[in-house]
């Protein structure tokens, strides 16, 4: 139990935060959902504009699409019992010319570097578009995010690079067909089995 308070504290610190406020032109709103007891975690970039609205993540067409790949219902994904949800950067970062603006470049380290080490039942981690990938791969990422996806298995069973699912990358998905064909069916796998493991005590 203390431990799982301890983690419960962070998490509101965390939905607190304000460090970026400045530079935030729609004010802080950090969304995440996570427990120790969570098996399955999701990386993703920011919250768009609504689920900054919501507070509920991936409450938008991306989820959708995410939960189709995914091969999970809502009650699933949105069972923090089971499913963590942090997102690189924490807030909406606002818009930019060609879509939303990249996540806040210090949020990931600060937040994912206090918040990783309590989610110790975590089997599989989804790392939904580059910003995601950069924190979590670094250096082995490859030249493209083509290229790092279909190189999933250098990352080991833990980690699994994926596109984003925003509506905005339909032409990508057409492009690369190979996607849904041998990468949807593997992540729905790992996904099942990760969520059908037992949390360590």
């Amino acid at each position: 139990m203390a431990k799982a308070q301890r983690f419960e504290n962070l998490l509101a610190e965390a939905r607190a935060c304000r460090r970026c406020a400045d530079r935030l032109p729609h004010g802080c709103r950090p969304v995440l959902r996570a427990s120790v007891s969570s098996t399955l975690l999701i990386v993703g970039q920011a919250p768009g504009t609504r689920v900054h609205e919501t507070g509920i993540p991936w409450n938008d067409a991306s989820g959708r699409r995410l939960r189709e790949w995914m091969a999970v219902d809502e009650e699933t994904f949105y069972d923090t019992s089971r499913v963590a949800i942090i997102p690189a950067g924490l807030c909406y970062p606002g818009k930019g010319r060609s879509g939303d603006l990249p996540p806040v470049p210090e949020c990931a380290p600060l937040w994912h570097g206090r918040l990783r080490p309590h989610l110790v039942n975590v089997r599989l981690t989804l790392l939904v578009g580059q910003y995601a990938q950069a924190h979590y791969l670094g250096r082995r990422r490859r030249g493209t995010l083509a290229e790092t996806v279909r190189a999933w298995r250098e990352f080991g069973p833990d980690l699994l690079p994926l596109p984003h699912p925003s509506p905005r990358n339909t032409l990508w998905l057409k492009r690369n067909d190979w996607f849904e064909t041998e990468i949807v069916p593997m992540l729905r796998t790992r996904v099942r089995n990760a969520l059908t493991r037992e949390a360590r005590a």
